[in-house]
């Protein structure tokens, strides 16, 4: 299945892409110590039994994971959709101007990647993970094992940032407030527009077709385009 080319072009990307000063996340919750990390990644690799480690991919992960993967297979989760839902004052928005990240919620199905953990450093490879995607002890409402199946069958897998999230952290926008946050955000480590076109492109080249974040892109594109961005 042949990629198609995306209405949000790298032109339009950069008209508003930018670098805010670094703000820390007002979200008045307890950040996750370093010895949180190695305990709860030691407590995951011992949930997931014997055999491969997995975890599920279905936006940045995929086109930015956190380790060097043993073995890389398309998947499907049923009963979970890619939402923007998740509210963001720092990363890739401030709080004059917040944006959004992907999440998961209840409905439809969602198909991405799955990537195994390496044999060898189980554990670490398990913590850098937590690492690119923890940053407080209330984030692991969202995380969970989740089932997948893909050409061989069912097999399990976790997956980050799966509802419910925190309430401070938690929205449900109409589709015009999220094409007007994602044309507009940016945080210190970029805007959301780049982050909505690099997952939608990395999607596409896998063969993987979401009208939701389709829609988005065309939308965004036309937003930043008519100057409104």
């Amino acid at each position: 299945m042949a990629a198609r080319a995306l209405h949000l072009t790298e032109d339009l990307v950069a008209r508003v892409e930018r670098q805010e000063p670094e703000h820390p996340a007002a979200r008045g919750l307890p950040v996750m110590e370093d010895a949180g990390f190695a305990c709860h990644a030691a407590r995951l690799v011992a949930e997931a039994g014997e055999g491969p480690v997995w975890t599920f991919a279905y936006g940045s992960l995929i086109w930015k994971p956190a380790f060097e993967a043993a073995a890389v297979r398309p998947a499907v989760l049923h009963g979970w959709r890619r939402s923007f839902c998740i509210h963001l004052e720092s990363w890739r928005g401030t709080p004059a101007e917040p944006g959004l990240m992907l999440a998961l919620e209840r409905g439809g199905s969602c198909r991405g990647m799955a990537y195994a953990l390496p044999e060898a450093g189980r554990v670490e490879a398990m913590e850098a993970l937590l690492r690119r995607e923890i940053g407080y002890e209330a984030d692991f409402s969202s995380v969970r094992w989740v089932t997948v199946r893909g050409e061989a069958g069912p097999f399990r897998a976790l997956v980050f940032y799966a509802a419910p999230l925190h309430p401070g952290m938690h929205v449900r926008l109409t589709l015009e407030e999220q094409v007007r946050r994602l044309a507009r955000a940016a945080g210190h480590v970029g805007s959301c527009a780049a982050y909505l076109r690099n997952t939608v492109q990395h999607l596409e080249e896998l063969g993987i077709r979401d009208r939701y974040l389709w829609q988005l892109q065309r939308l965004v594109a036309e937003e930043i385009a008519s100057g409104q961005g």
